[in-house]
């Protein structure tokens, strides 16, 4: 299968620089697809695509580091989480660049690169754990949430430089947005806050991941 089949399929593929270091492309496209399949017409990540390739990444001599392209409206929270909890394992060096918007479960994953960029177009909107549809059982469901927004909050915290009262304030934030809770986060607003490393673009996100595999093989 040729590079464009990979991307077509699988949303991957692997790439060399001059000096044939090896890096592997990922990219999280539309609705981050998780136990229960999309509605059909709508463009999804599909989880379990995705863990095969970062093991791949990590077990694979050859490959040297991953790049990861973001441009998701979020979608399955716990298989989410699950992809942000593998990438930040990795050993190799990993870089995310986040371009136009970055939705909810989204966030966790683009900060769980070594370093993360985002566009200076580049939209992040953070909000509390939700889920649509009618819920029995209101107090049972609440511990539920609430336990899963734990979760979400100290990976972030943990795996960014925001602090845990900007982050819960930006979520609960009821000003912002005229029929929901929380924020939307330019990509100054994001950096300021410590939830992203650096604005940049492709090219900056790139050189950044072949300098950090640089310096890796010299130490």
């Amino acid at each position: 299968m040729d590079s464009y089949e990979q991307i077509k399929e699988y949303g991957f593929s692997f790439f060399h620089d001059k000096s044939g270091v090896k890096i592997c492309y990922l990219q999280i496209i539309g609705e981050i697809e998780g136990h229960v399949v999309t509605n059909s017409g709508y463009k999804s990540t599909c989880y379990e695509h995705l863990f095969p390739i970062l093991t791949m990444v990590e077990t694979d001599p050859d490959i040297s580091g991953l790049f990861i392209l973001i441009h998701t409206t979020g979608g399955d929270v716990d298989a989410g989480l699950a992809l942000a909890e593998c990438i930040s394992t990795i050993t190799k060096p990993v870089v995310s660049l986040t371009i136009g918007t970055c939705h909810s479960i989204g966030i966790p994953i683009a900060i769980s690169a070594d370093i993360s960029y985002i566009a200076p177009s580049g939209l992040m909107l953070a909000h509390p754990v939700r889920f649509t549809g009618t819920m029995i059982g209101s107090e049972i469901s609440y511990e539920y949430i609430d336990k899963l927004q734990n979760r979400v909050t100290e990976y972030i915290v943990k795996n960014s430089l925001i602090r845990k009262n900007d982050y819960k304030r930006i979520i609960n934030n009821k000003k912002e947005l005229t029929q929901d809770v929380g924020s939307m986060l330019d990509a100054a607003t994001c950096v300021n806050l410590g939830l992203i490393n650096k604005i940049g673009g492709l090219n900056t996100a790139i050189n950044k991941l072949f300098e950090l595999i640089i310096n890796k093989s010299i130490n």
